[in-house]
């Protein structure tokens, strides 16, 4: 759930699929029970829906037809020997031979030998609206983190449905969608408040002009489906999965809906996937975790004030954020930079532990005279239309999922009650959020919730969480934990960075190893200590 409107959209619930597979015609895969959960994530009275019978047909046909592999397309910017592809899914598995769209995947062999290949790895990191395409890099790169497991798997990414390159939907102009100053997300009266409300209510409306058909399908059990449908293109009986921030209920709907076609399962900072969170309330709950991380971060500059010059005590390093604040509110730095910049340059802090000192460094090198620093680094660059089309997309998606995956309130004054109140003592990221999810309350599509919980033939699922996660609060994986009868969940304790798998720590590291390499989990929870932090 990563914000930003033109704030970055990183990758939490904020900034993330879908699963299917089995079928009817002998030798392809191994088909659901009859107690196969429909898309809503409860049994239908037959034990199968339409769109459960979709997904085994379009799994049984990609089976068949597998995956063309070949040199990525030069615009991909994918180095050799990672190879492309694409595999076809049904728009609406309820009518799984009508319209078909095609989900963009990637792969690198494992490094290892033919007898130390395990399959295939699955990867999706999030948003919703985040591309997965990176993921075999991690091999091409040498991450020292992931070699033992790029031994026995092959690395494979991919866009999801509505994303980059698989059938990518649009809200707005992208250069539009990243002009900038937006307006002040703290309302100053109730006349931003109906000035907001009505971008909101524009910004939806836009979606459904540019996108509409393809709007109605934009879920997350739909790219549960489509993970299944992928699995079966690439020959895979079982999913190996690896899924970080968005990409925990990614994993956790697939999970549901597809117990038996698990193998392997790694959930990292992880989504409530409580009906009652998703996703209206575990937005408030992010307000809450964000200001107690960006507290954090506050008293690590403070601790480094020989550093970064920005105060000595966490209440001297929020006046000068107030400071700034009042400045960009009043006249925008460089005629850009106004608080809604601020919020998303300045929350890459609270998300990652590596955005510490960069954040800081500009911040310390603002308040000693140097504005330029800041403006480079805050506003949005017009003559990349690449990337502000990659920008805009990913909000797209990460809208169209999170507002048709749920029921969300439709009267106003709920939302001003719940925000008005969280403010108050929650006031980093409170209104930005409530903004960037508002078109929400509008949108005509929508679903209940799947009711998350383990089915026949779900393994262990590890899980993986540091205590103080800003964008996925650490009751998410306590609730996924309870959930999924037999998984274990490691806490990195007294730390707080979003996605701990890629980040060096022993303690983690090993265990998910383990996990992958021979599908052991310890005989109960385990708590880490905290990674490094950083240093200035």
């Amino acid at each position: 759930m990563s914000k930003s409107r033109v704030r970055r959209r990183a990758t939490a619930f904020g900034t993330a699929g879908a699963l299917v597979t089995a079928t009817l015609i002998a030798g392809a895969v191994t088909a659901p029970t009859a107690s196969a959960a429909s898309a809503s994530g409860q049994p239908s009275a037959q034990g199968w829906d339409h769109e459960a019978r979709g997904a085994v047909i379009a799994a049984a046909r990609a089976a068949r037809a597998g995956v063309d592999w070949q040199d990525c397309p030069a615009d991909w910017n994918l180095p050799k020997p990672i190879q492309c592809g694409y595999v076809t899914v049904p728009l609406d598995y309820a009518k799984p031979f009508g319209k078909q769209i095609k989900i963009a995947v990637d792969r690198i062999g494992n490094t290892g030998t033919k007898g130390e290949r395990q399959g295939a790895l699955l990867y999706n990191p999030g948003g919703p609206g985040g591309s997965g395409l990176r993921f075999p890099a991690r091999v091409t790169g040498k991450s020292a983190v992931w070699a033992k497991t790029a031994e026995a798997y092959d690395f494979v990414g991919f866009d999801p449905r509505g994303v980059g390159k698989s059938a990518p939907i649009s809200c707005v102009d992208p250069q539009e969608f990243v002009k900038a100053p937006k307006m002040d997300p703290v309302p100053g009266s109730e006349a931003d408040k109906l000035a907001q409300r009505k971008l909101a209510r524009e910004y939806a409306d836009g979606c459904f002009e540019r996108s509409g058909e393809m709007l109605p399908h934009m879920t997350t059990p739909n790219t549960a489906r489509d993970l299944d449908v992928v699995r079966a293109a690439l020959g895979e009986k079982k999913l190996n999965f690896l899924g970080v921030s968005y990409g925990t209920y990614l994993g956790a709907v697939y999970g549901t809906l597809f117990p038996g076609h698990v193998r392997r399962m790694v959930v990292d900072s992880v989504v409530n996937p409580s009906r009652e969170k998703i996703w209206y309330q575990a937005n408030l709950d992010q307000d809450v975790a964000f200001e107690q991380r960006w507290k954090d971060w506050q008293d690590w500059v403070a601790k480094n004030d020989a550093t970064f010059h920005l105060g000595d005590t966490r209440a001297e390093v929020q006046e000068q954020w107030l400071k700034l604040r009042a400045t960009a509110a009043k006249e925008p730095l460089g005629g850009v930079v106004g608080p809604a910049e601020l919020i998303s340059f300045f929350q890459s802090a609270p998300y990652y532990d590596s955005a510490w000192v960069p954040t800081a460094d500009i911040f310390g090198k603002y308040v000693a005279g140097d504005t330029q620093a800041l403006v480079d680094a805050a506003a949005p660059d017009l003559s990349d239309t690449v990337g502000n089309a990659s920008s805009e997309n990913g909000n797209a998606v990460y809208t169209a999922v999170e507002c048709a995956d749920a029921q969300w309130p439709t009267d106003w004054r709920t939302w001003d009650a719940d925000n008005t109140k969280l403010h108050r003592d929650h006031p980093f990221m409170t209104w930005a959020n409530a903004w960037m999810n508002l078109p929400c309350a509008t949108w005509p599509v929508k679903q209940p919730p799947v009711d998350v919980k383990t089915g026949k033939g779900l393994p262990p699922v590890l899980i993986v969480q540091s205590e103080r996660d800003a964008a996925t609060p650490y009751g998410g994986a306590v609730e996924l934990h309870k959930r999924f009868k037999g998984s274990r969940l490691i806490t990195e304790r007294d730390a707080g960075s979003h996605g701990v798998t890629g980040l060096v720590n022993p303690c983690v590291n090993d265990r998910v190893d383990t996990y992958l390499l021979t599908g052991k989990v310890d005989a109960k929870d385990v708590t880490c200590d905290p990674h490094a932090t950083p240093k200035p």
